[in-house]
């Protein structure tokens, strides 16, 4: 074997890189699963979701109800026709009422997805919440169907 000036091989063995390998196909399998898993959690199913943590799905072949049970937190109510778009840039969706557009409530939800009740007549319960352009404006937890 050839050696330098000071003693030492110029010339070295190369150690095994198969604990390189491993750790980089483990790290690999860890990404793959994230992004399916990611994937199943952004298409779950929210009604099957809604089961879970004080949240339901309840009602008969006529009636819907879905949502928190939580009704200290959403103790305001009103009803009327869902409709997608909020009022003049608050909500993202609005109850059109009985009495005109003064009546209208602007709504979100930190819960449910309100899409799903888009052109039905419904019940909402929620938190009322200062309004800057709307009358009313509500952050809904629970949704009846009623037609």
């Amino acid at each position: 074997m050839i050696e330098n000036a000071s003693g030492r091989p110029l010339v070295h063995e190369l150690k095994s890189q198969s604990a390189y390998y491993k750790n980089l196909l483990i790290g690999a399998v860890i990404i793959v699963l994230g992004v399916i898993s990611g994937f199943y959690l952004a298409n779950f199913n929210q009604k099957k979701y809604l089961l879970k943590g004080g949240m339901g799905l309840t009602g008969g072949a006529d009636k819907t109800v879905i949502g928190s049970s939580d009704s200290k937190t959403f103790r305001d109510s009103a009803e009327g026709d869902l409709q997608a778009g909020g009022i003049n840039g608050e909500g993202t969706h609005k109850l059109i009422r009985p009495g005109g557009e003064s009546q209208t409530v602007a709504l979100t939800s930190s819960v449910l997805d309100l899409s799903s009740f888009e052109g039905k007549k419904v019940r909402v319960w929620g938190e009322t919440f200062a309004g800057s352009t709307a009358g009313w404006f509500m952050d809904v937890g629970k949704v009846e169907v009623l037609e």
